[in-house]
């Protein structure tokens, strides 16, 4: 069948948006009318080349739609189902057999490269050249074929729209904080970095009842829409001499625990120095290949101090993202405070107002 997806057929080029071929689902493979996918900071870099990713491709990776048709041996899926689409894992591997696919030894291979689980594509252009499927689901797209072990069935009385950032913005910030850190009620939190995926973590502390929750940010209205999420203070680097003193000067002996989403160069450190005894500090941004970051490793050891790297949130998403539903339909998850959106002919201006700042969080509709 043929339809609409934005493709990006150099490194660093605007998408295009072109007509495709898409194959038949094969055996565990679902068609999904995409109704809408959120832009990931992944998607730019892998757009830049900054990661491998074969080209032409269609990216996306934060897919929400609709069930159109099932493989042979799909289970627990049917036509009509509205679902959301996460990363790819294999479901063999030691990680995935022990209940933690976001570190599926086989992540970079069917996540980057672009084929699915036999070795071959499903999106293909017009003139039968094969199109990487990112993340195994290339959700920039009116139509797209997944595997049903990626594809998580969601209640149809929510928005559909607005839950695509769950497969993996969302899902990445809530999760590190639900997930790995599993804060105590009344205890501090800083998240560094007021981006949607920060905002997410931020969200997912006061829905926990964090008692002090600190936003570090270098843009003022991501720190103002950081308060009216649940920031208890906030804190702009550029207007501060030391972000670890400021933050001391809120919590005399630190911080329990922090989530660093910036990825640029010193912030792990300042999260680190930011800490008290025994804090911990989820790194979740994947920093410019090649960074290499200053930690003073007799503070680490004296103060029992913990860092640990985060991918999608520690998260099942089969089990993670209905708790995140769950949370948005309580109001415990204002997602709609932090979206804009765009239609899918204006993705390169969509990309754009969030490179800038203008927008914190793009979500794609592709009527």
């Amino acid at each position: 069948m043929k339809a609409k997806a934005a493709v990006v057929n150099a490194g660093g080029a605007d998408f295009d948006i072109e007509t495709i071929v898409l194959d038949e689902p094969k055996i565990g493979e679902v068609l999904i009318r995409v109704v809408a996918s959120g832009i990931c900071h992944t998607d730019v870099v892998a757009r830049d080349q900054g990661w491998t990713c074969p080209l032409p491709a269609v990216l996306g990776h934060e897919g929400s739609g609709v069930v159109e048709k099932v493989g042979e041996g799909v289970v627990g899926l049917a036509a009509g189902d509205h679902v959301i689409m996460t990363p790819s894992h294999c479901g063999q591997c030691d990680q995935c057999r022990s209940g933690r696919p976001f570190v599926c030894e086989r992540f970079f291979e069917l996540n980057y490269y672009g084929k699915m689980d036999d070795g071959t594509s499903r999106h293909h252009n017009e003139a039968g050249e094969d199109l990487t499927n990112f993340f195994g689901q290339a959700s920039f797209g009116t139509y797209t074929i997944a595997n049903s072990r990626y594809v998580t069935k969601v209640d149809k009385d929510v928005d559909l729209e607005l839950l695509a950032p769950l497969g993996c913005g969302v899902e990445t910030g809530s999760g590190a904080v639900l997930n790995r850190l599993r804060p105590e009620g009344g205890s501090s939190i800083a998240i560094f970095g007021a981006g949607s995926v920060g905002l997410s973590a931020l969200m997912a502390a006061a829905a926990v009842g964090c008692g002090t929750i600190i936003a570090v940010d270098v843009l003022e209205s991501r720190l103002e829409l950081a308060k009216e999420l649940g920031a208890t203070h906030v804190i702009n680097p550029k207007e501060v001499e030391s972000v670890p003193d400021e933050i001391k000067r809120i919590l005399p002996k630190g911080l329990n625990y922090a989530v660093e989403t910036a990825g640029a160069p010193g912030v792990l450190r300042t999260a680190v120095d930011s800490l008290g005894i025994r804090g911990v500090v989820c790194q979740i941004a994947a920093p410019p290949l090649g960074q290499q970051e200053t930690l003073d490793v007799n503070d680490i050891m004296l103060s029992n101090k913990t860092i640990t790297g985060v991918v999608q949130g520690d998260s099942v998403p089969a089990v993670f993202i209905p708790r995140l539903v769950e949370l948005l339909k309580q109001g415990r998850l204002p997602l709609e405070k932090m979206v804009t959106y765009y239609d899918l002919d204006d993705i390169n201006q969509a990309v754009e107002d969030g490179l800038s700042g203008k927008t914190t969080k793009a979500i794609l509709r592709m009527k």
